[in-house]
């Protein structure tokens, strides 16, 4: 048996058994998600919806949060001299494990509709108390998603209670130097420290990959270091 579903704005030919990526939904690893919007359920015999199959469902487990490849585009600017700036995206998905297609009784199995795109749910199934939400990650532990390594001087808040002002490196402003400091960095020399492989990472982590060696961050906070000492 198969069946096409919606979600967002996407359609997907799944079966049970089959792991396919959609559009990022709110559900966390191990939990149950219910597509309401079946449009078609083949096998033996084949139910088309008008345009969807009521009380039809399929249900699937969320195996993990992931990110798509990266896709990479220009921003040309007009009378600016030609200049161009490069811009890189990966698109937030969730990736599932089907498991049943309902031809009926999708109201009955205890999963409540979501609002949003899709009309998709995100909660335990059958349980008679909502389960009980893992752990946050903790920024100490590296993602798998990340490239190069953490970088081991990252500290959990300024020393001496008073952070370098990192607005002084070039392309470094009021957002990107709060995110810094979300990620354990508020000195000068933590940056200048930094080698090949932790600048891989931290430009994973902040998600502006190149820019920390194309405005040449390493060298700025090095001079910035030495003028404090």
């Amino acid at each position: 048996m198969f069946a096409v579903l919606k979600t967002g704005g996407k359609q997907y030919r799944v079966a049970t058994g089959d792991v396919l990526r959609v559009e990022k939904l709110a559900a966390e690893a191990g939990e149950k998600v219910q597509f309401n919007d079946v449009l078609m359920i083949g096998g033996d015999s084949v139910t088309v919806g008008a345009p969807t199959i009521e009380g039809a469902a399929v249900q699937a487990e969320v195996i993990d949060q992931i990110k798509g490849e990266k896709l990479i585009h220009f921003v040309k600017r007009r009378r600016k001299h030609g200049s161009q700036r490069t811009k890189g995206h990966r698109q937030q998905l969730t990736l599932l494990r089907v498991g049943d297609i309902l031809t009926s009784g999708a109201g009955d199995t205890g999963v409540k509709a979501a609002m949003g795109a899709g009309s998709v749910s995100a909660a335990a199934m059958g349980a008679a108390a909502p389960a009980a939400k893992s752990a946050p990650k903790s920024t100490d532990a590296p993602s798998a998603e990340l490239s190069g390594k953490r970088p081991a001087n990252l500290l959990d808040e300024a020393r001496g209670g008073k952070a370098d002002d990192l607005k002084k490196i070039s392309g470094v402003g009021p957002k990107l130097e709060g995110l810094l400091h979300e990620n354990g960095v508020f000195h000068f020399d933590q940056i200048a420290a930094w080698d090949s492989e932790e600048i891989a990472y931290m430009d994973d982590k902040l998600s502006f990959k190149g820019r920390i060696e194309r405005d040449g961050w390493i060298d700025q906070a090095k001079t910035f270091a030495a003028e404090q000492e």
